[in-house]
């Protein structure tokens, strides 16, 4: 195949190490598709405010993804530009049907500019660290338009929740999941990583056949599917290496960096 005209990455156990860094060689395979005249995107579950570290490496360049195409960030201003949420009816009602038939489940809101949760929802990693995580009542949680609605279960299987929750409010949100935990991030009804690249791709007109994508859960599957080239890296979910049309070295081997070395040396 030729240089695809965009790259389309995901970060988090796809592009960046399991440390949540971007390695050297990861970073000079980025500088290679920018060089070669391509557009490079990052298309994340993650929320602006967890970009700033990796703007940085592109030298805030170019757009991202986020929140599992919910918002598109500009990397150059670290201001969204552009925005798909959800609204406070919606959430009620979402809300309403998951805690009547799954009780267990406690919940955390993904704003334009901020993070807030319910009490007794474990915080992960990097949000354990957020000072700016604010333990709030439901009725304060879901009262204006948030970006994504997430949902963790102490116990379930990921892929076992994600269909209960599918079953159960498919109608309303788009569920996924991405990170390992049994936490269920839900968007706007028809909005996906797929929609938000497909968008951005059309404005600049590029096809899909144009396009190449990584990635390595879930969320990432409408992208994979949607675009020309798909890969995998080896530490992917198992429906996500069985969905693909390659897969290439797992993400703290540079998987993805191999690949762009092939192909905008």
């Amino acid at each position: 195949m030729g240089s695809p005209r965009l790259v389309a990455t995901d970060l988090d156990g796809t592009a960046l190490r399991s440390d949540g860094t971007v390695s050297p060689r990861t970073a000079a395979a980025f500088a290679l598709v920018e060089n070669a005249g391509a557009t490079l995107v990052f298309v994340t579950g993650r929320p602006p405010r967890w970009m700033h570290t990796v703007a940085g490496v592109v030298h805030h360049r170019g757009l991202a993804i986020c929140a599992n195409g919910a918002l598109v960030y500009d990397l150059h201003t670290e201001q969204i530009v552009k925005s798909h949420l959800m609204h406070s009816d919606v959430l009620e009602e979402v809300v309403r049907r998951l805690r009547e038939k799954v009780p267990e489940l406690a919940f955390s809101v993904e704003y334009e500019g901020g993070f807030a949760h319910e009490s007794d929802f474990r915080l992960g990693g990097w949000d354990s660290r957020e000072v700016a995580a604010l333990s709030v009542g439901m009725a304060t949680l879901i009262s204006r338009p948030c970006a994504k609605l997430l949902a963790l279960h102490p116990r379930m299987d990921p892929d076992i929740l994600q269909a209960m929750v599918c079953e159960l409010v498919g109608d309303l949100v788009t569920p996924t999941h991405s990170s390992g935990r049994a936490l269920i991030e839900m968007s706007a009804l028809g909005v996906t990583k797929a929609s938000a690249l497909a968008e951005l791709a059309e404005a600049q007109e590029i096809k899909p056949a144009d396009v190449i994508a990584f990635g390595d859960m879930p969320n990432d599957l409408p992208m994979l599917q949607w675009a020309g080239t798909s890969y995998a890296v080896a530490n992917a979910h198992a429906e996500v290496l069985a969905a693909v049309d390659h897969v290439t070295a797992a993400n703290n081997d540079d998987g993805v960096a191999r690949v762009l070395e092939e192909l905008y040396a």
